[in-house]
């Protein structure tokens, strides 16, 4: 069965104040906003190599989507390259990356998800040095259905606090079962600023230590990612809930591998996740265990405290 679900719109991020100051993703959105604008009216702040940049208040945003002229690993350095040179300065919060063909295997036969998460890991160490891992953002990593490599990102110049579960493996300390370089983000990072703090809870699924849960199984799976966003959610100090019933905006979105399961996550998390003001778009997209069908991420924005 092919990947890209027929009929339904792709993704759009957009970085200013009208749906065209963006870019699209390849990745259709099966329900809810196919247009993604976390900080709303922000203003064009040029280029950086292949990004488009933005400002929102001390925000620095962007993003690119770039041919794999040379291949995915090359395409990778060049986007984490422009982003390093965009970001001098600042601390990277947030960046959001859309691979392609994720699962299938790359040149050499090393799946496309471990070829791109070695050129991140070694451009981080690059530009970092050896204590790089302490630096690293949230960050989510799904399937794009393009021959092109996208990123977004979003950076501040005050000093985030990086979180991560108890319940798993750091991803930047997995074994090398998962590949020559292991994953290289946090679990959730916090920013303060004078309109609350922003939450941004990275791409969570069903992993406990650093195994997957349940392969292939949805309802298990479920229920372990939701098990696991509880237990960041408590680290980051917002309760179990993301700040369920607080004043945060809250926004999700919902990868699937199946786009038939739809309607069964959208019915569980409406009862036990979601309230009536959340924001959250249902994507069919792959992820980047070919063993896991659902990964979840927030962005919350405006929250009023944490300790």
């Amino acid at each position: 069965m092919p990947l890209v679900a027929t009929g339904y719109p792709p993704l759009k991020i957009s970085l200013g104040s009208s749906p065209t100051d963006g870019f699209e993703t390849s990745v259709p959105v099966l329900a809810g906003p196919a247009l993604e604008s976390l900080f709303g009216a922000a203003q064009p702040a040029g280029q950086a190599g292949a990004l488009t940049l933005a400002r929102h208040q001390d925000w620095l945003l962007g993003g690119a989507t770039l041919p794999l002229t040379d291949g995915l690993e090359a395409a990778a350095r060049r986007l984490y390259t422009d982003l390093f040179q965009a970001t001098r300065g600042l601390h990277l919060a947030r960046i959001w990356n859309y691979v392609p063909d994720i699962n299938e295997p790359g040149p050499g036969g090393l799946e496309n998800y471990r070829l791109f998460s070695r050129a991140r890991s070694l451009a981080f160490e690059q530009h970092y040095g050896p204590g790089f891992k302490q630096l690293l953002p949230a960050a989510s990593a799904v399937g794009a259905k393009t021959p092109a490599l996208t990123l977004a990102f979003a950076a501040t110049p005050r000093a985030p606090r990086h979180v991560e579960n108890p319940l798993q493996v750091s991803a930047y300390d997995y074994p090398g079962d998962y590949g020559p370089r292991a994953p290289s983000f946090a679990r959730a990072t916090l920013v303060t600023g004078p309109a609350g703090r922003t939450v941004f809870i990275s791409g969570t699924a069903a992993i406990r230590g650093h195994a997957t849960v349940a392969p292939h199984r949805l309802l298990p799976q479920l229920a372990c990612t939701l098990e696991n966003l509880r237990q960041i959610s408590s680290a980051c100090g917002l309760g179990p809930n993301l700040d369920r019933g607080g004043r945060a905006t809250r926004h999700f979105k919902v990868y699937l591998r199946h786009a038939a399961d739809q309607a069964t996550v959208a019915g569980i998390l409406e009862r036990e996740l979601l309230t009536k003001a959340d924001q959250v778009s249902y994507l069919h997209a792959d992820i980047c265990r070919e063993d896991l069908v659902v990964e979840i991420e927030a962005t919350l924005l405006g929250v009023d405290s944490i300790p």
